[in-house]
């Protein structure tokens, strides 16, 4: 008898398709997670870690926080993380935007950033708080774009670390919850990623996220996400060819890659230094699903997290050439101050 009263959200079928799978735990090369989130950096934890990492080729995790500025966050981080030893954790740093509408704000930020860099950090997280959340002292949201924060992206500039900057969300999350919307499932049960009435749209955060890129040639920016434009490569694409200084990492967006593998093996050839790994929330089983999703040929497998998408994965099974680039030899390029030990040539 068929459950009448089932909804989507209990839907689970079990495909009867028959077809070569390939399992894979370890990645073929030593790789490095450019997006990750460890708040906790205790001597334990990091023990853990390692074991995780060398389980599945991990060589260097790049711990990305998310909080209001980090002075005295990164100076502990970086000090256990020198404690543990081996080159295996390394960690950015954020903007501090306490008075952000003080006359001195743009030249202290840019301060806190250059002390920290100097105490350790590889590189700065910026969140979608700017451009969604963060208001000023007249309740006006804080653009993505802001001059304020120009100073900041200047010294970026100057120490030639990466900006890595999370802007929006998937666009579908931006849109009406129904029938025709792609993530109602998302939107069903996580009704907090649903925008509330009144943000701006994806378009205009987008928008504000290209003219900071355009604006600051010399500074060095990685899409989060791939700008959360993994499904419009063309558009994506155009983005990059405008703009030579932006890179992409592909944390959270393997369920968009998978659905599109010809199109997105192609983006990978084309753009195959400017594209990094990155997981973002550090999940282990989720790490086989990518290696399988870049390395192998497989046919309509499960993704990471059913609710990204109605659908199934196909393998990219990329070159090792642009797997070598993905894993590991673009990020040793972005992040000098990662070490290379453990990496081929």
């Amino acid at each position: 008898m068929f459950p009448q009263s089932m909804s989507i959200e209990d839907y689970q079928p079990k495909s009867t398709l028959v077809v070569p799978e390939h399992i894979v735990r370890r990645a073929k090369y030593p790789f490095i997670d450019v997006h990750n989130h460890q708040w906790d950096t205790s001597p334990a934890r990091l023990a853990q870690l390692l074991s995780d990492m060398d389980a599945m080729n991990m060589r260097v995790l790049v711990d990305s926080p998310v909080m209001n500025g980090c002075c005295d966050w990164v100076r502990k981080a970086v000090a256990n993380i020198r404690e543990a030893g081996h080159g295996r954790f390394v960690v950015m740093t954020n903007i501090d935007y306490t008075n952000i509408d003080a006359p001195d704000y743009p030249a202290r930020a840019a301060g806190e950033l250059e002390a920290d860099i100097q105490g350790g950090a590889v590189a700065l997280k910026v969140w979608k708080n700017l451009g969604m959340i963060l208001r000023d002292s007249k309740g006006q949201l804080v653009r993505v774009d802001d001059p304020r924060f120009d100073k900041v992206w200047d010294v970026c500039a100057k120490y030639r670390i990466p900006v890595m900057i999370h802007t929006a969300d998937p666009r579908p999350l931006f849109q009406p919850m129904d029938k025709y919307n792609e993530r109602w499932l998302e939107l069903k049960t996580h009704p907090n990623r649903s925008q509330a009435p009144g943000a701006p749209t994806w378009e205009a955060l987008i928008e504000q996220q290209h003219n900071l890129f355009a604006r600051h040639p010399k500074t060095i920016f990685i899409a989060a996400h791939m700008g959360w434009l993994a499904n419009d490569l063309g558009q994506l694409g155009a983005v990059m060819d405008r703009m030579p200084n932006v890179y992409v990492e592909i944390g959270a967006i393997s369920s968009e890659l998978g659905r599109q593998p010809r199109a997105a093996r192609a983006f990978f050839e084309k753009y195959q230094d400017r594209v990094l790994f990155g997981k973002d929330a550090y999940v282990v089983p989720e790490y086989w699903t990518c290696f399988r999703l870049l390395e192998t040929a497989d046919e309509y497998f499960d993704p990471t997290r059913r609710y990204h998408g109605l659908w199934q994965l196909y393998g990219l099974d990329l070159p090792d050439p642009l797997l070598k680039k993905l894993y590991y030899k673009n990020a040793l390029r972005l992040f000098p101050a990662i070490s290379r030990a453990g990496f081929p040539e």
